[in-house]
């Protein structure tokens, strides 16, 4: 969004879209309002296109039938779904209390009765999903979000399963996955239980929960496979004999013999302090998912997306002032500790020089810079991570004509090595980011009076 002259805001359907919140190789998630109701969501917008020339099709239908079939308190909601000519458009419930990831990373490790609290909100859900029919098959702590209560949110099931896949061995045979989390029946790839397979991932986090760091990792990726496969792993000495001994059961190598899901639930150590979730059943009609897909449906059925002109002020504003997830507080101080897959702060200085600044501090750190128009670079890292490539999306709203807020967004890479970037950038653009002498509450009146 620039900071000069006036701006558009894109509506499809009921609502009203807002900025980026992630992208990756198939889909861009926005922020977005709902203009009837005034409920904020995400909506993962995907291109069909570029869906049908990578064979994804089959794949978004089971991510968007696995989402609508799961009704949970600890899984991330799938509103509706809606498409047009070109795009699909999945509204998701927004969660803004970032990844269980940051939390470690900001804690470096969680104490036992809070890592328990999450595990078990963990479990719940996943059990839940079992019932169901579904298998995430991607549990990791990247993937678990936190809403505004601190509740725990299972997300991204973009690599689940449905029971129909299950083959006439009734086993799954797909390997996918994390290499760190993955059961070592998933790398043998001979078929696996894709509930003992999401347990294997269960006990990971945990382990990395109240540990800080993984049971199994190794720079060289066989060396890693044959740690899993062997499950050579040692807990921490301030890990308790019953969190050993849980754990220990879990990330047992082979799945014949491994815990099962209610055998966890009716552990000692598990059951203190467990509250298990109550919530109504909804029966689920998955009828609608392939007519999104139809060419040959009604067309009236197709949502349009249309440009409505505003103030470009009021736009850089509402995206700050209604956002759960920004509390104006942490806009404006400097940011210590988590950092997410994006983080932002406050500049007075004009949008051209907080760019040519970004510019001049991340190339000697070894990022390219693209320019694009509307105040947006993209810094593309040139060596290899643990995740190819880090790549940072970077845009400047404007809140007032003298107050700036500069996002950068992790577009693909590491999250931890995103976090490891920020810090380091931080030290060069000292000049750059503000942070006011008043009361935050003073300068969340000012912007309020500025937005009337």
């Amino acid at each position: 969004m620039s900071s000069q002259g006036g701006a558009g805001r894109t509506r499809v359907g009921r609502y009203e879209l807002g900025r980026t919140l992630g992208e990756g190789t198939f889909a861009k998630v926005k922020f977005a309002k709902n203009v009837q109701t005034g409920e904020h969501v995400a909506i993962k917008i995907l291109d069909k296109e570029k869906l049908l020339k990578h064979k994804m099709i089959d794949q978004l239908k089971r991510e968007i039938s696995t989402m609508k079939l799961i009704r949970h308190p600890n899984v991330i909601r799938m509103h509706e779904v809606m498409a047009s000519k070109t795009k699909i458009y999945i509204v998701i419930e927004l969660v803004t209390g970032g990844e269980l990831f940051d939390k470690i990373v900001s804690h470096r490790r969680l104490k036992e009765d809070d890592a328990r609290k999450y595990f078990q909100q963990l479990i719940n859900a996943v059990d839940y999903c079992h019932s169901r029919g579904v298998y995430h098959r991607d549990l990791k702590p990247e993937n678990l979000l936190l809403d505004a209560n601190g509740t725990l949110k299972v997300s991204d099931f973009g690599l689940s399963a449905l029971s129909q896949q299950v083959q006439k061995d009734g086993l799954l045979h797909t390997t996918c996955g994390t290499p760190n989390y993955v059961a070592p029946e998933v790398i043998i790839n001979k078929g696996y239980d894709g509930a003992k397979a999401d347990l294997w991932s269960c006990g990971v986090i945990l382990f990395v929960l109240m540990a800080g760091y993984l049971p199994f990792e190794d720079s060289n990726l066989m060396s890693l496979y044959k740690k899993i496969y062997k499950a050579d792993f040692t807990c921490p000495s301030w890990f308790s004999t019953s969190t050993k001994k849980l754990i220990k059961k879990i990330l047992d190598p082979n799945p014949n013999t491994r815990i099962t899901i209610a055998e966890v639930i009716n552990n000692e150590w598990f059951k203190k302090g467990y509250q298990p979730p109550t919530f109504e059943t909804e029966d689920i009609n998955l009828d609608d998912v392939n007519s999104i897909f139809d060419e040959s449906g009604d067309p009236t059925q197709l949502v349009v997306e249309r440009r409505e002109e505003r103030p470009a002020l009021m736009n850089a504003f509402e995206l700050i002032s209604t956002s759960q997830g920004l509390n104006l507080g942490t806009l404006f101080e400097k940011q210590t500790g988590s950092v997410k897959r994006e983080t932002r702060f406050a500049s007075r200085l004009p949008a051209n020089e907080i760019l040519s600044k970004i510019e001049a501090a991340a190339g000697p750190m070894g990022f390219n810079v693209q320019k694009r128009n509307n105040c947006k670079l993209k810094l593309q890292g040139e060596s290899p991570g643990r995740k190819g490539q880090l790549a940072i999306a970077t845009e400047v709203f404007e809140v007032t004509p003298s107050l700036h807020m500069v996002e950068l967004r992790k577009s693909n890479g590491d999250t931890l090595e995103f976090h490891n970037f920020y810090h380091s950038i931080s030290n060069g653009l000292k000049d750059v980011m503000w942070k006011p002498d008043g009361n935050i509450a003073e300068v969340d009146r000012i912007l309020h009076h500025r937005s009337q």
